[in-house]
């Protein structure tokens, strides 16, 4: 048996701890957005008690099969009132706590899936 590297051909989390993630060679501390179509957004929202629609309205827009949403250092759902936008959309949320959503990002991402994940570091 060959054994090969594993190489990921979209954008992946390559290191992630309490309040931070890394992308690449950069280590990033607040909230955001990453697509597997290479997409890579601020998400202007600090705390989780802080989630309205728009936020995710903004994960809507990205025309993804799937969002993964980080909750933070644990897991929390989001209302159904806050995530309508996806499904009215039939956009599939799968919700964890950050550090297991860079883990499913990766795995999904690498497969060839249209994801999207948005991450909360508190």
């Amino acid at each position: 048996m060959k054994y090969h590297p594993d190489i990921i051909s979209v954008q992946s989390i390559w290191g992630y701890g309490p309040g931070w993630i890394q992308v690449g060679a950069e280590k990033l501390t607040h909230s955001v957005i990453l697509g597997s179509r290479g997409e890579r957004l601020d998400w202007h929202c600090e705390r989780f008690e802080d989630l309205t629609p728009g936020h995710f309205e903004q994960l809507a827009q990205l025309q993804t099969e799937l969002v993964i949403f980080g909750s933070g250092t644990r897991l929390r759902f989001a209302a159904p009132n806050l995530s309508r936008s996806l499904i009215e959309r039939q956009i599939g949320m799968e919700t964890m706590d950050t550090q297991a959503a860079c883990r499913t990002y990766n795995i999904l991402a690498g497969e060839g899936r249209c994801v999207a994940v948005a991450l909360l570091m508190q």
